[in-house]
């Protein structure tokens, strides 16, 4: 595990520094209305995850990226738990000055379509940039004896299934496979750890039968021999692993548990901020150098969105979140 994301962090460095050039200041309009230049100063992105889950290894990949544009460390400051909570509460209080941005999945999402954050996530929040799309793998033990999403609902009836993933209760782990267990009748219990990596540990270790986690995080762990995967949690298979099945494929039509990560800033940062970080991001991405390696984790570049586009974007999945949420009748403490 240590292992594979250290070979992780091997590649996001010649990566980003393929993106390296002299240093380039953004104008933007501060609050005076006077033009400055951005960033002058280190630059935090919170991610709602723990060191080594996917999530930490795409933030850290974009911190290089801007840091190789503009020559400005950025400080990628990991506050896991609360099913994200923690972080997104943070960066929604933070000033609106670009200098702190938020990395964090469509758990952002679903944190105000179960009222988890005291706020309307759709107005507390500046869309910047879609980084990356990385399914969901469901991971368990090699000694436990399942090799299908049937076998697994049948095993849990005698023997209660414990599992964990992503950043806590309430997290897109959490309640994606607390569906799963609406649709199937398997038995599960949640057990929660401050995301996916601790989680796969744990799996390892035999503390939970089963573990959820980004493809990047999963695919490390399945190298490893000590974990196995059950299925991919999106609706298609993944190029890098073709033959693990969907669960949509065993038997569970239209389930899936989509995974987009992106930046967000708090809401009132100047446009032009939000439009230069966009295109380091969104042309840092798409080189072919990062773009092979993603997929060869599993992994894929996010769709180019502008911001204006990806708050849109933002907006319509927001609306068919709610519409889960009261149909499964969800209810996180």
């Amino acid at each position: 595990m240590h292992t594979r994301m250290a070979g992780l962090a091997g590649w996001l460095i010649p990566a980003a520094l393929a993106l390296a050039g002299p240093a380039v200041h953004a104008a933007a309009q501060n609050k005076s209305g006077k033009a400055g230049e951005y960033p002058l100063r280190p630059i935090r992105i919170v991610v709602a995850v723990a060191p080594g889950a996917g999530g930490d290894t795409i933030a850290r990949l974009v911190g290089q990226m801007l840091t190789d544009r503009w020559g400005q460390n950025v400080v990628v400051d990991n506050r896991s738990g609360g099913g994200g909570v923690i972080a997104t509460e943070l960066v929604a209080k933070s000033p609106p000055d670009g200098y702190t941005l938020l990395s964090q999945g469509e758990s952002v999402l679903l944190q105000g379509a179960t009222k988890r954050v005291p706020f309307d996530v759709l107005k507390a929040f500046d869309p910047v940039v879609a980084t990356s799309a990385q399914p969901y793998i469901l991971l368990v033990g090699t000694a436990l004896p399942v090799k299908s999403m049937k076998e697994l609902v049948a095993y849990s009836l005698k023997k209660t299934v414990t599992y964990s993933g992503a950043a806590g209760v309430g997290s897109t782990i959490h309640l994606g496979m607390e569906w799963w267990a609406q649709l199937s009748g398997a038995k599960l219990l949640y057990i929660p750890y401050k995301g996916s990596a601790p989680a796969i540990v744990a799996a390892m270790g035999g503390e939970i039968l089963m573990a959820g986690a980004s493809a990047i995080a999963a695919s490390g762990a399945m190298r490893s021999g000590k974990l196995r995967g059950l299925a991919t949690l999106g609706l298609t298979r993944i190029p890098a692993l073709p033959d693990l099945p969907t669960v949509a494929e065993q038997g569970y039509p239209g389930f899936k548990i989509t995974n987009r990560y992106a930046l967000l800033a708090p809401a009132g940062v100047p446009a032009a901020i939000l439009a230069a970080i966009n295109r380091v991001i969104s042309d840092g991405m798409h080189t072919p150098q990062v773009t092979q390696r993603l997929v060869a984790d599993g992994s894929q570049p996010a769709e180019r969105m502008t911001p204006e586009e990806l708050r849109a974007s933002m907006a319509r999945e927001y609306v068919q979140m709610e519409k889960q949420v009261k149909r499964l009748n969800i209810r996180i403490q």
